[in-house]
């Protein structure tokens, strides 16, 4: 756990020497000018506070009487990202609405001279013009409960009240506000009790007087207290009203700075995120109940893994965990018994150390049961083997053949040195063999075996006691395959959580996710899992992948030789998440308690999205370096993302470069392109859109081609496919790498960046295998007419110039295919015009 770090406290004032006199009988003599200390340097007051700074905010302003306060932000924040989307949840009216009577009310209001703020009620007036006095009045009393509610107080600014009042200072509320006084005032007891309120003297709202802090509100304060300006410290979020608004009159002035510039776009993107996660729903509106908790620490952690263990996988585990308590009650009071929680390793570490963070004296078990030996208990009988083969065929033979539990030397004898097909026919011959089977029927018996005993072992259930097993998710392959197993044997009720579960097929089982149909719809859980290995990795433990168990239950694991560097980054973030999941909650003081599950649910999936979708950079260089272990009994290890692959499936195909790729974060590939490519790739996968190549291409460029295949030659016009930033790449079919391209670039452009010029197999060009860009083979163009000026820089120097290409050497019959990937520059006189007309001629002939 990360050692609390201590709060900066601004440096208590240096009172100058005193007590020096001059010397009587020498006055302007050296000595005695010696003895005259010089002047005090004028007071270095901050102007700037973090939020875990405000206890100590008074320290530099010792001589301050008054302590004043802005209200939204400052004393009271929001569970939601923006005050509008609070307005989500007012019964008979809209946000819109809402939003738009206000902006309405304010602008006539302004332009009538009346004053540039207004009282809630003529806010109300414009949104239910044919309502009575009394349908409106119960309106805003909606929308003061909807506020009360959903607001808290921020825990460090009323310590600081509180140290003011030991002072004997004066605090008061200086707000930009819709609502009056009385309102106001009422907000700060419901939202954060009576006694937070009891420490507040006076308030002054901007619609009493219709003008905002910016527009001069701080002359009626001072013309109210009657007290000088410097006696006053004034603290706010908003730095235009609070500080800029404040300052010329003289009054001190704090800028409380909520966010650094991470977390403001981490929350920013969040919020976006929720609105395609949730866009048509009366819930309250872009959740984020960790607000106060990442503002509070996020400025502390310097180390970047921890941070991010924090701000973004903290939230999200603690909103699981708290999910998993209501799961735990719900699953006590239907069976009875007692409910153990199991936590399946590895993935299941970290959501266990959330889970002791929070509630340190509860009971927990660590079971270590794997997708390869639940499943490797499944082939008692011959339809399991039958069905299990039948799904798996086209896996590596000797993936399949460790799976059933064939011995080493029979899995070396079938598979090794031999191809794929060849190697799966012999597997598949063996395993019809009837001493094969039962073998394997054996084999599976004692591991369903040692599985109950490993369970029995780490928990001890009693008859009728229910089973809780945590994970990440997504299908419950091992719940699954061991439910009916684990009951029979222990005489136990099963049950599986998940962080997210969309089930492949209806188990019928007794499955539950913290994000699951009942809360979103399949193309949303989908997008939720399609990134997940970063996920993973940080959830994981040291521990090797368990392939067996000896007789006693303990496991035997397959060893983990993923990187030290990549254990340590892991572990620090881990660290970052416990300590968000037992502290987050000090710093909120509330009276009113919302629907809390519903709101972590809701702001933990736009997490998760935008880390999946929509990383930050300082998140990407925590993993840049991770590796994924697949975790089948294998050694195989899959890179998270490869941005350098990334630009140049990009400049040569587009998004669709993705197809067939293995690399577990593509989003982080594309972290660097833009943001129009990364919500491209967002929605594409959020709505599981259909579309095609054609979706994405917008006109194009005819270039002038020649083909030979040394016997006939063949003039056209190909249309090179616009790819991204720019770039277009030429495709040209050559066969079984038997023809020759002439490609006439100096008809169409004076100067042009050439990128790339290659060939790759033409089944895999917009369909790609794993790693395809590792069967590109780099060709090297004859330039005639055309002069390369740098490595990438092409000048045609006249309109017949060309570029040759030979095809690479023919190895088989593997049809190929010719990307010259460019973009243009200039373009040579006339060839733009002519070429719209040829792209449109194109499109109406295609």
């Amino acid at each position: 756990m990360t050692a609390p770090i201590a709060p900066a406290a601004f440096a208590p004032l240096t009172p100058a020497p005193s007590g020096l006199t001059v010397l009587p009988g020498l006055p302007g003599s050296v000595a005695a000018n010696a003895l005259i200390p010089p002047p005090a340097p004028p007071v270095q007051r901050p102007t700037e506070v973090l939020p875990h700074q405000l206890p100590d905010a008074l320290v530099a302003f010792g001589d301050c009487t008054v302590l004043s306060l802005d209200c939204f932000d400052t004393l009271l924040w929001r569970d939601c990202h923006a005050p509008v989307h609070l307005f989500s949840v007012l019964p008979q009216v809209t946000t819109m609405q809402r939003g738009r009577a206000e902006h309405n009310a304010r602008r006539a209001s302004s332009l009538s001279g009346r004053g540039q703020d207004v009282p809630i009620d003529e806010i109300y007036q414009l949104l239910m013009p044919n309502a009575d006095a009394q349908e409106r009045q119960a309106a805003i009393r909606a929308e003061l409960d909807a506020e009360a509610q959903h607001c808290f107080a921020f825990a460090p600014t009323v310590e600081l009240m509180r140290r003011a009042k030991a002072r004997g200072m004066r605090v008061i509320i200086v707000s930009d506000t819709y609502l009056d006084e009385a309102m106001l005032r009422e907000l700060i007891a419901r939202a954060a009790g009576d006694d937070v309120a009891a420490l507040i003297d006076d308030v002054f709202v901007s619609s009493h007087w219709r003008k905002p802090k910016a527009a001069g509100l701080y002359q009626h304060v001072l013309d109210t207290l009657k007290l000088p300006a410097t006696t006053i410290l004034h603290l706010g979020d908003n730095h235009g009203a609070d500080v800029k608004g404040v300052m010329p009159f003289g009054v001190h002035t704090l800028h409380l700075k909520q966010f650094g510039a991470d977390i403001e776009q981490q929350l920013r993107l969040e919020s976006c995120v929720d609105s395609m996660l949730c866009p048509n729903d009366s819930e309250l509106i872009s959740p984020q109940p960790h607000r106060a908790a990442v503002a509070h620490w996020s400025p502390q952690l310097t180390d970047k893994a921890q941070h991010f263990g924090y701000a973004v996988l903290g939230p999200v585990f603690t909103g699981f965990d708290r999910w998993l308590e209501q799961e735990a009650k719900a699953l006590q009071a239907r069976h009875g018994g007692r409910v153990h929680w199991l936590f399946l390793m590895r993935d299941g570490y970290l959501p266990m150390v959330v889970h002791q963070a929070r509630c340190p004296d509860d009971t927990v078990h660590q079971v270590e049961i794997s997708r390869f030996t639940s499943t490797a208990a499944t082939f008692s009988d011959n339809k399991a083997i039958d069905d299990y083969i039948g799904v798996n065929l086209g896996t590596m033979p000797d993936v399949l053949a460790r799976q059933v539990m064939l011995p080493e030397a029979d899995v070396r004898r079938l598979t090794a040195n031999v191809p794929p097909l060849e190697g799966t026919v012999a597997l598949r011959r063996h395993l019809n063999q009837p001493s094969t089977r039962k073998f394997i029927h054996k084999a599976a018996r004692r591991m369903a075996d040692r599985i109950v005993t490993h369970v029995r072992q780490a928990v001890r259930p009693e008859a009728g006691d229910t089973l809780m097993l945590i994970d990440l998710g997504y299908n419950g392959s091992v719940q699954n395959n061991i439910d009916a197993l684990l009951a029979k044997a222990l005489k136990v009720q099963v049950a599986g959580r998940y962080l997210v579960l969309r089930e492949t097929e209806f188990s019928g089982l007794d499955k539950a996710g913290y994000f699951d149909t009942p809360h979103y719809d399949m193309r949303a859980l989908n997008a939720m899992t399609s990134n997940i290995a970063v996920v993973e990795q940080m959830c994981t433990t040291g521990i090797g992948s368990v392939i067996d168990y000896y007789e006693n239950g303990k496991p035997i694991r397959k060893t983990n030789d993923i990187k030290q560097t990549q254990s340590a980054v892991r572990e620090a973030c881990q660290q970052g998440c416990a300590h968000f999941a037992e502290s987050h909650a000090g710093h909120i003081i509330r009276a009113q308690r919302p629907d809390e599950i519903t709101q972590w649910r809701r702001a933990n999936a736009a997490s998760i999205m935008r880390l999946m979708f929509l990383p930050l950079p300082y998140e990407l260089g925590v993993f840049s370096s991770f590796e994924h272990d697949v975790n089948l009994g294998t050694d195989e290890k899959v890179a998270l993302f490869d941005s350098a692959i990334a630009e140049r499936g990009l400049r040569q195909q587009g998004m669709f470069y993705q197809k067939g790729v293995r690399r577990m974060f593509l989003s982080a590939e594309i972290a660097n392109q833009g943001l129009p490519t990364r919500l491209t790739h967002l929605t594409y996968n959020r709505f599981a859109l259909g579309l095609t190549v054609s979706d994405f291409i917008n006109g194009g460029i005819m270039v002038p081609t020649i083909y030979s295949n040394g016997q006939e030659v063949v003039q056209t016009r190909l249309n090179a496919m616009p790819t991204h930033d720019g770039f277009h790449t030429l495709c040209i079919p050559i066969s079984d790498c038997r023809f020759t391209a002439a490609i006439q670039f100096g008809a169409v452009f004076d100067w042009m960046e050439i990128y790339s010029v290659s060939a790759m197999p033409s089944a895999e060009h917009l369909n790609n295998m794993h790693d395809t860009w590792q069967r590109e083979v780099p060709l090297h163009p004859i330039l005639d007419g055309i002069e390369q000026v740098s490595a990438n820089l092409w000048h045609c120097q006249r309109e017949t110039g060309f570029a040759l290409i030979n095809p690479p050497e023919r190895g088989d019959n593997t049809a190929m295919t010719l990307l010259v990937v460019f973009r243009p520059v200039t373009w040579r006189a006339g060839a733009q015009d002519a070429n719209a007309a040829a792209v449109a001629a194109f499109g109406t002939q295609a």
